[in-house]
């Protein structure tokens, strides 16, 4: 396979203001707000900074690109290996055997446990949600944020989890009381009392530090579990909140007897609150488009202001002009009489981008674009400076100085010491103590899942959590064996051995290398925001498989997830894992290529139709809009959350099929258009949608799709930036000369 490298000038926005400094020459948008809204409280002199910067540039950009050539090396063999063995039965011990000359495969490290230093318990002993958001949309970033506390009942009563959602825009008592019902049930079963059931409940109060509960006929019970009453607000002989606790998670019940809710309520309870997004991460990565300098700079401001405690967010909501901003600390009595302050937000993650996009905010001395991951290494971790508690106190984002960055797409141990590496230099750049940054390793590429432990040891010092992705590990699985033959339809691969084997590993190996109680073991994405319902049946199994957070795509699926860690005890589960052999890599290195009958030419039509109206539901977004994220219709109209990796499995699959004939260039080409259409009637609401039938030609964002199937097998590790950038960069050009046009 050759690998495509488009070098970012070719496609890049022309003609930003620069800065020089030192060697680089710098966009003045980035400049000034590094230099003006950055830097201030940091203690960095400015001149200290942009010297560091310029070093650190410098001296990694070769080290980088090095580790990129490497990648199309590897493919290159890999590539060859395969056609060189076309015509013989898959030999699975030859096939680990070159992988492992080759230096694919490495050894496995003997036994080892992280040597991180203490994490936030949010990473180490708390088990919870996750919820990941696109940091450049302000609005969505302080929603994460202040997803540590979301209501059960408009979780439950606004959702399918009972009934179909309502329409209607009043108070249904009927749908209400089930809503009532489902949470006095949760109450039962997770904090419940000595005798009688919350049911019954007709007023609470708290006596020498313990929670007496009224029950109907004039009975009175303490919980079966003291320790599980934590605190209250309000008066002892009528609090007007109560805060109890599971597993490390809060649940406060809420009185108001003015509340409507409460009306019908003899114990007045107007609410059930429950901790949910223990953890939020803010993404620079797959969920943003951010192509030009004024995106990402926009996108790095919204850090800030998270870090600061100064974010805000303008919206109508119900015809009225609303400001958001970060939560307040809860502060709560004690059951001793001391005061006791709870996190009003989750703690904040940043997800910069990997080792492969460049941007032109930054030019080398060379004239190329510096490595993208670099300078958000270092402009992150300067901004989150903002958020230690040395300098933020009560608003510090970590109580135990750390700033967490999560990095995606790195490709096995080498890559992982050389995050590593950057981290260590930026700290020394900032005047950070070593190991101030903690890193979150994405096990989603395939060279990192067959050497997990090798890569987990790469960076033993700073790694504070690691986590699966079916999507982004399921395309370079097809780019990888690209040559092995025609993959199977995706729904197949998730009942295959090797994702099973992957996803059981993911924890086990976690487990192996010290991670319980010391730090994060998480599992992927819910995607149907819609689906309540099915997530409440079916994501408890990420809890009961040892991993103590999953991914969710909104505060409600937040509360809605929490419950099961309220149910699970993750701890326990992961003292049982540790018991369990873990999945041989074997099991990882079997190729998912179609075994036995070829698909019928009905099943083939379905999975292109499928794989290509999601394709164009979500381009179409990010090329004409800027929206790296979003609720994308599939074929079906089922809402599901998609993000860059969707684009990556269903491009390398579609061309996957061609390469192998299971289906035709005309036929792609054919589904295209009709897949346009429905796309541009799902979206014919949407006043600032661009409707792509019968432009084919002109088009950018049809265009950019047809180029990601088209061009997919020429795309190093079967990445879509490149593509994306370039046609997103002609969407941006087309707008501004569109807005100069004189009026008619």
């Amino acid at each position: 396979m050759e690998p495509m490298r488009t070098l970012a000038s070719e496609f890049r926005l022309k003609g930003p203001q620069r800065v020089k400094r030192r060697r680089l020459q710098v966009a003045k948008a980035l400049h000034d707000f590094i230099t003006d809204e950055v830097l201030p409280g940091t203690g960095v002199p400015e001149l200290k900074f942009w010297a560091a910067f310029d070093d650190l540039l410098h001296k990694l950009a070769p080290e980088n690109r090095a580790l990129l050539a490497r990648r199309d090396q590897l493919q290159a063999q890999i590539d060859g290996w395969h056609r060189d063995h076309a015509f013989e039965p898959f030999g699975a011990d030859a096939y680990k055997k070159f992988l492992t000359e080759i230096g694919y495969l490495q050894p496995e490290p003997p036994d080892f446990t992280i040597a991180t230093g203490p994490l936030d318990p949010e990473m180490s002993t708390l088990a919870g949600p996750q919820l990941v958001v696109p940091l450049s949309n302000a609005r969505y970033a302080l929603n994460a944020a202040n997803a540590r506390w979301g209501s059960l009942y408009d979780a439950v009563y606004g959702t399918d989890m009972l009934l179909e959602p309502t329409q209607h825009r009043g108070y249904e008592p009927i749908r209400g009381a089930r809503v009532i019902a489902f949470a006095r049930d949760f109450l039962d079963k997770t904090v419940p009392l000595a005798s009688g059931s919350y049911r019954d409940a007709v007023a609470f109060r708290v006596t020498d530090g313990e929670l007496t509960v009224s029950l109907t006929g004039a009975r009175t019970a303490a919980l079966r579990d003291s320790s599980q009453f934590a605190g209250f607000r309000g008066l002892e002989k009528a609090p007007t909140a109560i805060l109890l606790v599971q597993h490390g998670l809060h649940i406060e019940i809420v009185f108001d007897h003015g509340h409507p809710v409460a009306a019908t309520d003899p114990a007045g309870i107007s609410d059930i609150l429950l901790e949910a997004a223990t953890t939020s991460i803010m993404d620079l990565e797959d969920s943003v488009a951010t192509v030009g300098i004024e995106e990402k700079v926009g996108a790095y401001r919204n850090w800030l202001g998270l870090m600061t405690g100064e974010l805000s967010a303008q919206f109508k909501k119900s015809g009225e002009l609303v400001t958001r901003r970060l939560n307040e600390a809860r502060f709560y009595t004690a059951k001793d009489g001391t005061s006791l302050m709870l996190r009003g937000t989750a703690l904040m993650l940043v997800r910069n981008v990997g080792l492969m996009p460049l941007t032109d905010a930054i030019l080398l001395d060379d004239g190329n674009p510096a490595p993208e991951g670099i300078v958000d290494a270092i402009v992150t971790t300067a901004i989150g400076m903002h958020g230690l508690e040395a300098l933020a106190d009560k608003n510090a984002n970590s109580r135990y100085g750390s700033i967490y960055i999560v990095k995606p797409k790195l490709h096995g141990p080498e890559e992982v010491a050389f995050a590593d590496r950057v981290f260590d230099q930026v700290e020394d750049a900032l005047g950070l103590a070593r190991h101030t940054i903690k890193l979150g390793l994405m096990d989603e590429e395939r060279r990192t899942s067959i050497n997990l432990k090798a890569s987990i040891r790469a960076a033993s010092h700073r790694i504070a959590f690691i986590n699966t992705g079916f999507l982004d590990r399921t395309g370079d699985e097809i780019h990888t064996s690209f040559e092995a033959g025609p993959m199977r339809p995706k729904n197949e691969m998730k009942n295959t051995r090797w994702i099973k084997a992957y996803e059981e590993r993911n924890v086990a190996i976690g487990l192996q290398c010290g991670f319980k109680g010391r730090a994060q073991i998480g599992k992927g994405m819910w995607a149907k925001p819609d689906k309540m319902a099915e997530l409440y049946k079916e994501k408890i199994g990420h809890a009961q498989s040892g991993a103590n957070t999953a991914w969710v795509p909104s505060p409600t699926a937040a509360v809605i997830h929490a419950l099961h860690y309220h149910e699970a005890n993750v701890a326990a589960y992961q003292t049982a894992m540790l018991e369990r052999p873990c999945p041989p890599v074997e099991a990882l290195l079997e190729i998912p290529v179609i075994a036995g009958t070829r698909p019928t030419e009905w099943e083939i039509q379905r999975e292109l139709e499928n794989n290509l109206q999601g394709i164009l539901g979500y381009v179409v977004r990010w090329i004409d809009q800027g929206i790296g994220c979003s609720k994308v219709p599939d074929i079906n109209n089922v809402g599901l959350m998609e993000d860059r990796a969707t684009l990556r499995i269903s491009s390398q699959h579609v061309a996957n099929w061609l390469r192998y004939g299971v289906c035709r260039r005309d036929q792609v080409t054919t589904t295209l258009r009709e897949m346009a259409r429905i796309v541009d009637a799902q979206n014919a609401a949407d006043r600032n949608y661009r409707a792509m039938a019968e432009d084919w030609e002109d088009n950018i964002a049809f265009q950019a799709a047809t180029a990601l199937i088209f061009e997919a097998f020429k795309q190093p590790n079967g990445y879509t930036e490149l593509i994306l950038y370039r046609f997103r960069a002609m969407a941006i050009r087309r707008d501004r000369n569109f807005a100069r046009r004189p009026p008619l």
